[in-house]
């Protein structure tokens, strides 16, 4: 179990008798099997930073993975190259920071973004829920739905960083997608939530992958015969 604060102890239910900190396990842990660990304990986001354990954000507070050593640079390089394709290596070094998808089958989708801080790599990886959920089951108000039946307009959501913005157009894309015959085009650095066709034709476009960039895919989305 991640304990909290830099040296605080691990968390527990009220009333359960204090845990015996777990044997630290070697560099050769691999990126999955912290990603398998934070699934676990319900992380939203894992910090990876040389020189200190994985990090792990629930409900909102960060609390380190003691389970596992204080990682070394090289470590934290080998694990962010290692998810990023020639492509994005290549941009990583020029620009010093790559978005991307990271998926691991049966465990989940990632976003993830690597960047340079003090010479060294680092990373954060922020966990997509399984599945699109509907306006509904986040408690938006109806005015989402309405907005999203609208014919043409621009509709813009904003908000700050873990506020839901895009768990809010992804379940306006799936009421779209299952109430209406449209063509959906999106345009994404990087595609977060899968959208299935349903009663509509949905083409995620990824910046790096399907397109060079935003300008780019816009003004060929306005040749492609598009709804939303």
């Amino acid at each position: 179990m991640p304990n909290s604060g830099a040296g605080g102890g691990t968390p527990r239910a009220p009333g359960s008798p204090p845990q015996a900190p777990a044997p630290a396990k070697p560099q050769g842990i691999d990126l999955n099997e912290i990603l398998q660990t934070a699934i676990k304990y319900g992380a939203s986001d894992i910090h990876i930073k040389a020189g200190l354990p994985p990090i792990f954000r629930i409900d909102g507070q960060l609390f380190p993975y003691k389970e596992v050593p204080r990682l070394n640079p090289d470590i934290v390089n080998k694990m962010a190259f290692g998810i990023m394709t020639k492509a994005q290596q290549e941009k990583f070094k020029e620009a010093g920071e790559a978005d991307l998808a990271y998926g691991v089958p049966g465990l989940g989708r990632f976003r993830v973004n690597i960047f340079q801080q003090r010479g060294t790599v680092g990373i954060v990886l922020r966990v997509i829920p399984f599945g699109v959920k509907t306006i509904e089951e986040l408690f938006l108000p109806p005015i989402i739905a309405k907005l999203a039946m609208e014919n043409r307009g621009l509709i813009l959501v904003t908000g700050t960083t873990g506020s839901g913005k895009s768990t809010t157009l992804a379940a306006m894309i799936d009421l779209i997608n299952a109430t209406r015959t449209c063509h959906i085009v999106t345009i994404e650095d990087p595609i977060e939530f899968l959208h299935r066709d349903k009663r509509s034709i949905v083409n995620q476009r990824e910046i790096g992958f399907d397109t060079k960039g935003f300008a780019i895919a816009l003004r060929a989305a306005l040749r492609q015969d598009p709804d939303v």
